[in-house]
């Protein structure tokens, strides 16, 4: 299998404009799972009751297949990049919710009551204390689901979307390898550097990991 070089240097272009597309829907449905997960996680973790439900209508929903959600949704919002990201959103919340989850349980029931013995509301005890000690846990989520859904990105080729999944239907389509492994390769860097710099990310936001390190 050889690779055509001189079609990549033509279709520079079109390489970094899928890229970016690729990216964009990718990082758009983690952006929302998150907004999403945070507060259901919270309400799974403050009410118990919920908790099995949430984590279980979350898991159903991760048991779809990709390509079934996006057709599910085709009657809703059509062939658009809506549709591409609200089925990855779908996908990101099974893992941003149970790590959340997680996360807040691993907070030591001492450190919250020393923070509600000091006079610290729910609230600032949630902002403060409970989410930057859980941040860790959720980051490692936020990580899978990120390269999760620039994985699944060219799923959404087969309704019109899928960034660099484009590269992968037109290589087939005429036989053409290049165009697959260019996707191929694109979707691996995207995926290493976006969890590299999430890497990056919780370095800087979690100080006192290093300082006790």
């Amino acid at each position: 299998m050889t690779i055509d070089w001189s079609w990549i240097a033509d279709h520079t272009d079109d390489l970094t404009s899928l890229t970016f597309s690729h990216l964009q829907a990718a990082m758009t449905a983690v952006l929302l799972g998150l907004l999403i997960s945070l507060p259901l996680a919270v309400l799974a973790h403050r009410v118990r009751p919920l908790r099995g439900f949430l984590l279980g209508l979350s898991n159903v929903l991760f048991t779809i297949p990709s390509i079934a959600i996006f057709v599910l949704l085709l009657p809703i919002s059509g062939l658009t990049r809506t549709t591409t990201v609200i089925g990855l959103t779908v996908y990101t919340l099974v893992v941003l919710l149970r790590n959340t989850v997680e996360g807040l349980d691993s907070v030591p029931a001492k450190t919250k009551e020393a923070a509600k013995a000091m006079g610290t509301r729910p609230l600032r005890t949630l902002l403060t204390v409970e989410f930057p000690l859980a941040l860790p846990v959720i980051m490692a989520g936020v990580r899978i689901a990120t390269v999760m859904s620039i994985s699944l990105v060219s799923v959404a080729t087969y309704i019109g979307d899928g960034g660099l999944g484009q590269l992968f239907t037109d290589g087939f389509q005429r036989d053409f390898p290049t165009p697959v492994i260019a996707g191929v390769v694109l979707t691996i860097l995207l995926a290493v550097v976006a969890d590299a710099l999430l890497v990056a990310l919780q370095y800087v936001l979690t100080p006192w990991r290093r300082r006790r390190a």
